[in-house]
């Protein structure tokens, strides 16, 4: 069953960093993933990335976790492969897809690795539950890139 729980991430490369530095305090198993989200809570001065072939096939390099020290919202932060000229239609997804008045979210193209740098706040993505474990969270935040990407790419008619 606990497998089961992780197969998307069996394969992730996971690693526990220090916000302060980005180095990393400790290279972790899927297993690791079945932590409460409140994790984070506990470990304000950690982030969490993660890669894996999940995020990869929707062109999402490595997602970064961490408790935004200020507002209190869990950040995620990533790159996106999308060509720039999506800009117009990435933020109204973004206004769109974001629930609740204060969804605030950071976008910026970088010209240097052709890349979406993404950061939003979890907490207004609909679903999100600060009791689900980080596995839940991180399957949460592919589903919503997923439908973000798949909704951007659609062709209009």
């Amino acid at each position: 069953m606990e497998n089961k729980l992780n197969s998307n991430f069996i394969d992730a490369y996971i690693e526990r960093c220090s916000k302060e530095t980005e180095t990393m305090i400790a290279n972790e198993s899927s297993n690791f993933l079945n932590q409460p989200l409140t994790y984070l809570k506990e470990n304000k001065n950690e982030f969490i990335y993660v890669e894996s072939t999940f995020f990869e096939q929707i062109g999402v390099e490595g997602v970064s976790l961490e408790l935004d020290d200020v507002f209190g919202t869990y950040d995620v932060m990533l790159g996106l492969k999308l060509q720039k000229k999506f800009e117009k239609v990435l933020k109204e997804q973004l206004n769109t897809s974001l629930q609740g008045d204060e969804a605030k979210f950071d976008l910026m193209f970088s010209h240097d690795d052709g890349l979406w740098d993404l950061n939003f706040a979890f907490n207004y993505v609909e679903g999100f539950n600060e009791n689900m474990s980080l596995n839940e969270a991180f399957k949460l935040i592919h589903q919503f890139l997923s439908q973000l990407v798949e909704s951007i790419k659609k062709p209009t008619s």
